[in-house]
């Protein structure tokens, strides 16, 4: 007999649900399907400057209770309704954690919060939470982290970003290139632009890779290319970015890269060196930007919670605290509120005719 060489530190192969399994299983109805599209769309016409107003994707950090997020979806669509002729609200809806080291890694790997790693009924609950979420009239983003989850996942997200630990990777920026969606790269981790602007340059193109197809086999696939990649500016090892300064700098590099010019600002991460108390003086340094006459940004990032700040997973889940953030801390819903408000009133007059002067 000869000897094994191969599989040697796999523990198990467990078959999972086919993405086209899991659809029909939990189908987009068609009012939602329009609605998605709907809520693309616009993205896309803020993108192409076609419509004046602002895109913010706001929520928590992570989600980790279903009941809890669609409390903060509820609250959310009615300041969305409030808001909507300045400010475009687009829900945070992460499932997935990149880790430094180790942690949790999010709903769909750990839904349970103890390593029981169910990642089915964690596929399962969020697709369902998307759909809820959708009902609502919200729409939906996150991020793309694992390149097999959007297969799942991405007929029901309106935006969809790349984090900072992986703008550079290969893999990432293929499967962006055949996203449904607009994709917002980040700067990488030390606040440099470069690998964010290589990203955009190769996500716009055509590409060749491994996947799976909707029935689960791997494949090859083949993309056309997303045309609606952006930089988000979220700080960095060596500080904030989102000061008038960086934006200009950004500006001039993404014009060297020959790249879209838009540009999200993250109001956390680095650029509030996680204190989520210092996110609404960020929206309001974007804010003045904006008014003093910017044309460069057309969004934001927010992390937000029902409550302020976040928590440790506790061996016993009964001890959680409600719509508390176990990942990064996320400011407030009174303050998330009060903050886009301002924000939305001190817009609303100067975003129509924001791009007039430069349009003649």
């Amino acid at each position: 007999m000869s000897e094994v060489i191969d599989d040697l530190n796999i523990a198990s192969n467990m078959p999972l649900i086919t993405p086209q399994q899991l659809k029909d299983e939990l189908p987009l109805t068609d009012v939602a399907q329009g609605r998605v599209k709907e809520a693309r769309e616009t993205i896309y016409a803020i993108l192409d400057r076609k419509d004046p107003r602002l895109f913010a994707v706001v929520g928590p950090c992570s989600i980790h209770d279903t009941k809890a997020a669609m409390d903060y979806a509820r609250r959310l669509k009615k300041l969305a309704d409030e808001v909507k002729d300045t400010i475009y609200l687009v829900m945070r809806v992460y499932f997935e954690k990149p880790r430094t080291s180790i942690g949790w890694k999010g709903l769909i790997n750990d839904p349970y919060l103890d390593d029981s790693f169910k990642i089915e009924e964690g596929l399962r609950m969020g697709r369902k939470l998307l759909l809820d979420i959708i009902e609502l009239g919200l729409p939906a983003a996150t991020e793309a982290l694992d390149p097999i989850s959007p297969q799942y996942l991405q007929d029901i997200i309106a935006w969809s970003a790349i984090g900072a630990r992986t703008t550079e990777s290969q893999t990432h920026r293929e499967m962006s290139s055949g996203l449904s969606s607009a994709v917002g790269f980040k700067n990488g981790t030390d606040g440099g632009l470069t690998v964010a602007v290589n990203a955009m340059q190769s996500v716009s193109s055509p590409h060749r890779f491994l996947g799976i197809n909707g029935q689960g086999q791997v494949s090859v696939v083949t993309t056309k290319g997303n045309p609606y990649a952006h930089v988000v500016l979220r700080g960095g090892s060596n500080g904030p970015n989102y000061d008038t300064v960086h934006v200009a700098q950004c500006e001039q590099a993404l014009e060297k890269g020959g790249v879209s010019r838009n540009i999200v600002i993250d109001c956390s991460h680095a650029n509030s060196d996680k204190n989520p108390e210092v996110q609404p003086l960020v929206m309001k340094d974007v804010t003045h930007q904006i008014l003093e006459g910017n044309q460069s940004i057309i969004g934001l990032m927010l992390e937000s919670n029902i409550n302020a700040g976040n928590q440790s997973i506790p061996k016993d889940l009964s001890q959680l605290k409600y719509g508390v953030s176990v990942t990064d801390a996320c400011m407030d819903w009174e303050t998330t509120e009060k903050s886009i408000r301002e924000m939305a009133d001190k817009l609303r007059e100067i975003l129509p005719g924001r791009f007039a002067t430069a349009a003649q």
